[in-house]
């Protein structure tokens, strides 16, 4: 900034011009002195400017980077929402599962027993229809040896 650069000229013409003897007072060139001062007053506005853009761009820069911040924390509260979500879904998926295993197995063990029981049943009308036949059978077996003994009898008093 030309500004310091007045300024230090400034401080040299004074450290650097005359004293009066017996004090501290000093003889200045007062031409001198206004022109630096007049320099500085020209120059003044536009530091002015510049420190006004530099500040303005600072504050620009903080407020992009609080929308960044905020952005940011709003992205991850979504992403731990989705995430929540997701997780939600899941246990819920894995609970259907479970209603879907339980169920399976309960239609299993349900037609486990409808098969033994059906079975079972057929078991038992065979079983009925053998001891029927055995019945018929032991009858015929009657049937056939008493018409064998007739026969032998019948021959016996042939002879």
């Amino acid at each position: 900034m030309e500004i310091f650069t007045l300024l230090e000229a400034i401080e040299d013409v004074l450290e650097n011009c005359k004293t009066l003897p017996f004090s501290n007072k000093r003889i200045v060139d007062k031409d001198e002195i206004l022109d630096i001062v007049r320099e500085i007053r020209l120059k003044l506005p536009d530091d002015l400017k510049q420190a006004k853009w530099v500040r303005e761009e600072r504050n620009r820069i903080i407020q992009e980077a609080k929308k960044e911040g905020e952005d940011i924390v709003k992205e991850a509260e979504n992403r731990i929402i989705a995430m929540i979500d997701e997780h939600e879904i899941t246990k819920k998926a894995y609970d259907e599962k479970q209603k879907i295993i339980e169920g399976a197995n309960e239609m299993a063990r349900q037609m486990s027993e409808g098969t033994k029981e059906y079975a079972d049943n057929i078991l038992a009308e065979i079983e009925n229809t053998i001891l029927v036949l055995k019945s018929n059978i032991s009858a015929a077996q009657a049937t056939v040896e008493d018409a064998a003994n007739t026969i032998k009898n019948n021959r016996n008093e042939l002879k």
